[in-house]
């Protein structure tokens, strides 16, 4: 697999009070397929790249099950909106928001995200 120069040198970068954080070469993104990052302080984001290019950054931890999955979730859409469902017991998350489309009171935590 050829990566295009261009590609190669972007950043994916996640928001974290109020200052920006290179967490992941864009190149190292497969659109439809998320990645886990390791964050400062331990926690962890799954980052996604949509079959258009367009980079979302969740917190992977499933609150549910309590395991740090669903960057290995499926990505979809419902209703024009973005989600990942969780590879444990399917609920579906918002990759704009983090909002549970499952369950109205649960959500995780969604990051801005840029390319630089």
């Amino acid at each position: 697999m050829t990566i295009a120069p261009e590609k190669t040198d972007v950043q994916l970068q996640i928001k974290i009070g109020g200052d920006w954080l290179a967490v992941c070469p864009l190149a190292r993104l497969i659109p439809g397929r998320g990645v886990a990052a390791l964050l400062p302080g331990g926690s962890q984001a799954a980052l996604f790249l949509d079959r258009d290019g367009r980079p979302y950054a969740i917190d992977n931890r499933d609150p549910f099950g309590g395991a740090q999955v669903l960057s290995r979730g499926l990505i979809g859409t419902a209703a024009g909106r973005p989600y990942v469902a969780s590879p444990l017991l399917k609920q579906r998350f918002d990759l704009e928001t983090g909002a549970c489309l499952d369950d109205e009171e649960v959500a995780v935590t969604a990051y801005e995200v840029r390319l630089h």
